[in-house]
């Protein structure tokens, strides 16, 4: 509700999308923008950011060796990482017991993709034979005996 009271709007279809098209942001353009020691060439952003990244960030001499350089640090994730930090999908993670899962392959291939998907397809269209009732042990006797 707006200070006049209005409720409701009611656009033509070009220009409710006109409308809409203008909020997305434009491509390659950062939507968060930092200004004074955040800035990214502050000379004090390297004082105040966890990381220690930017011009005036002060890296100690004496490294410990399993601590990450600032250059493994800023290496670029797997795209599992990335799906467990965006989304917070684990799927690294088996879902059922709770183990760890090995990731065997990336496919990245369209036509490849396009095989497997097409023989998943095919495989799950054809008739499957009836499964039998699983094997029981027979009758005991008692009621006619």
């Amino acid at each position: 509700m707006t200070q006049d009271g209005t409720t409701h709007v009611i656009f033509e279809p070009l220009d409710f999308i006109a409308r809409l098209a203008a909020l997305v942001p434009k491509p390659r353009v950062n939507l968060t923008r930092f200004h004074g020691v955040f800035a990214p060439n502050s000379r004090y952003r390297g004082r105040v950011t966890r990381d220690m990244q930017g011009r005036g960030g002060q890296h100690p001499t004496r490294r410990d060796p399993e601590e990450p350089t600032p250059a493994e640090r800023r290496a670029a994730m797997t795209w599992a990482q990335r799906l467990t930090r965006v989304f917070g999908i684990d799927i690294e993670t088996c879902a059922a017991c709770g183990g760890a899962v090995r990731i065997i392959a990336c496919i990245e291939d369209a036509e490849v993709i396009e095989k497997i998907l097409t023989h998943l397809d095919a495989k799950a269209a054809e008739p499957q034979a009836p499964r039998r009732p699983p094997c029981r042990a027979p009758p005991r006797g008692g009621l006619f005996d």
